[in-house]
């Protein structure tokens, strides 16, 4: 069977399966991102703090995704819970860098301004700091987001949701008529997928960043 004949037979199953990788991934990027940028609001301030943050996630940037998801199955069991706890630990490193070096590179003077106008610690982190940084704190979700786009394969390891589920299919079924049909029926759409989330995050840039702070 080709491979066009393969997707048209099985499209209600791919796009269902497209659809629960997509989800995933933007809904474990929307709790990293909330995570990440928190971190590093708590941590920019300090030096130690902040290279404890950025150390901390990226060690677990390091264990590789089968190991820690199958690690987590005894905790977490099979499904949909250790596929989001792995998917948000391993976005959490791109963001809470960038959050802390975003956060430390606005200019000094437009805080002490707004210090001088009378405007709260609080106020000035959300009116100056986290505007000016968001540049910084969007490339970081950008590069989570493409991170998390493979990651989110082998959640199929531990019967999560996505495009995972064909791949590991088609490869548990090597030397049948469609082993080489459905991985590459869920690696091409893993693909799109990432081209498509990077698309609309270049849309959000440009609709959220300032042309001066972009040039």
């Amino acid at each position: 069977m080709s491979f066009w004949k393969y997707v048209g037979n099985r499209h209600a199953q791919l796009l269902a399966d497209t659809y629960q990788h997509a989800s995933a991934v933007f809904q474990c990027m929307v709790v990293a991102t909330l995570i990440g940028v928190t971190i590093g609001v708590l941590t920019y301030r300090s030096e130690w703090a902040g290279a404890l943050a950025v150390t901390a996630t990226a060690t677990l940037l390091t264990i590789p995704s089968l190991a820690l998801i199958g690690l987590l199955i005894p905790v977490t069991g099979l499904g949909v819970a250790p596929t989001v706890t792995a998917l948000v630990l391993y976005g959490l490193l791109p963001i809470v860098r960038n959050a802390v070096v975003g956060l430390r590179g606005v200019d000094p003077s437009l805080v002490d301004a707004a210090k001088g106008i009378g405007m709260s610690r609080l106020a000035r982190l959300f009116r100056i700091e986290l505007p000016l940084a968001w540049p910084p704190i969007l490339t970081g979700i950008r590069v989570a987001t493409q991170m998390l786009m493979g990651i989110a394969a082998i959640a199929a390891y531990a019967s999560g949701p996505g495009l995972g589920n064909e791949i590991f299919r088609g490869i548990s079924s090597l030397g049948s008529a469609n082993a080489l049909n459905q991985v590459l029926a869920g690696t091409l759409g893993i693909i799109v997928l990432a081209l498509l989330f990077d698309a609309a995050y270049v849309l959000i840039g440009r609709l959220t960043i300032p042309r001066g702070i972009r040039a």
